[in-house]
């Protein structure tokens, strides 16, 4: 008997193992539910099954209303599909924890605070650099997310981040004025980059002690200018 062969039309990544768990929810949940549980079985990490997201991120990324997102969320928990949990950070940041009867993979120990805490050293670190905007959102969390479950160690991220937030601060204290940095995927490149090369030893110590020491003359610098434009704005007033 011949055998059948298979091809795909195209070559794909980030498979996902529906197995009978997904064909049950399936049957089970309504559409615009199962709907919802499609994508975060996706989206989640394969290693944990988890993932953090928001209400607003899962009503743009399905095209599904923020009211029809929060009451499918909450059948998804009421039937023991997924967990819920919400950050200590952010009130509108959930992690969300597929369950393990419709979750086909083996699951590595301690997966939901993994899962957690790798967004958390990215968002920490990202925040710590003093040449960004401030803000760690929506869309940052969704770039950390994508580097997670492409493998890259949270030390690599980390590494990439210092290393771009020193470019940044050179080349602000070089004259070279720029926005601060807006968000996570400013790094991307330099993230690929690391993952394929990484710094080497001990220069990673090198680097952070660069970074506060640039932060700190910018700093200065930003002080001087201020108290000069000031000085200079009070002798103006006084010549009329």
């Amino acid at each position: 008997m011949a055998t059948v062969t298979f091809r795909l039309k195209h070559s794909i990544t980030g498979w996902f193992a529906a197995g009978e768990g997904f064909r049950k929810a399936m049957r089970l949940l309504p559409d615009g539910c199962f709907k919802l549980f499609a994508h975060l079985s996706l989206e989640a990490n394969r290693r944990t099954g988890c993932m953090q997201t928001t209400i607003d991120d899962l009503a743009r990324e399905l095209n599904i209303s923020k009211q029809a997102i929060t009451m499918s969320i909450e059948q998804l928990r009421q039937k023991g599909f997924c967990r819920i949990q919400l950050t200590d950070d952010q009130r509108s940041m959930m992690l969300v924890s597929i369950c393990d009867d419709y979750w086909p993979y083996e699951r590595e120990s301690n997966g939901k605070t993994e899962a957690a805490d790798y967004v958390a050293g990215v968002r920490e670190c990202f925040l710590a650099l003093e040449c960004t905007a401030g803000k760690f959102g929506a869309g940052d969390i969704r770039k950390a997310r994508e580097f997670e479950k492409l493998g890259i160690p949270l030390q690599t991220i980390q590494d990439a981040l210092i290393t771009g937030a020193c470019r940044k601060l050179t080349s602000w204290l070089d004259g070279r004025i720029s926005a601060p940095i807006g968000s996570l995927a400013y790094f991307e490149d330099i993230v690929l980059e690391m993952d394929v090369h990484p710094l080497p030893p001990g220069y990673r110590e090198y680097l952070a002690f660069q970074v506060k020491k640039l932060a700190l003359i910018w700093k200065q610098q930003l002080r001087t200018k201020q108290q000069h434009e000031k000085h200079g704005a009070g002798e103006d007033n006084q010549s009329f």
